[in-house]
């Protein structure tokens, strides 16, 4: 049996598979497990080291920023907007989502998010691992 790291969780492993226990089903916020990107932190509640196929992360996004340029990729995504202000851009339109708002992103559509707001924009991104 080895042992992956799963956001700072060392997490059994049994032929390359997690064994799942309560207590690393249950994943509170830790911000010194959250990952530095160039635009605030991202926090993988999670990750393809520990799910089967889904994935759930938190990104902060600063003033201004954005994670990356927009982009496509084979799986489908979705967005939950928690605080703050985005602007959700898919294939050529734009719009403006505050919080309790799911923008939905279908497979191989452009897609970006940035922070349209004044203070930090903060997300929850559910993506499958195509692995």
């Amino acid at each position: 049996m080895t042992h992956q790291s799963v956001n700072g969780q060392q997490v059994a492993a049994s032929q390359g598979q997690p064994v799942y226990t309560i207590e690393n089903c249950v994943n509170e916020f830790n911000i010194e497990a959250a990952k530095p990107t160039k635009s605030g932190y991202q926090y993988w509640f999670a990750d393809k080291n520990f799910t089967q196929e889904n994935t759930l992360k938190m990104s902060i996004v600063a003033s201004g920023k954005s994670t990356h340029a927009p982009h496509r990729h084979p799986e489908e995504e979705i967005f939950y907007i928690l605080e703050g202000k985005a602007l959700f851009y898919l294939d050529g339109k734009t719009i403006e989502a505050g919080p309790n708002t799911s923008l939905y992103c279908p497979p191989n559509t452009e897609h970006g998010i940035s922070n349209a707001g004044l203070s930090d924009l903060k997300y929850l991104v559910i993506k499958k691992d195509l692995r």
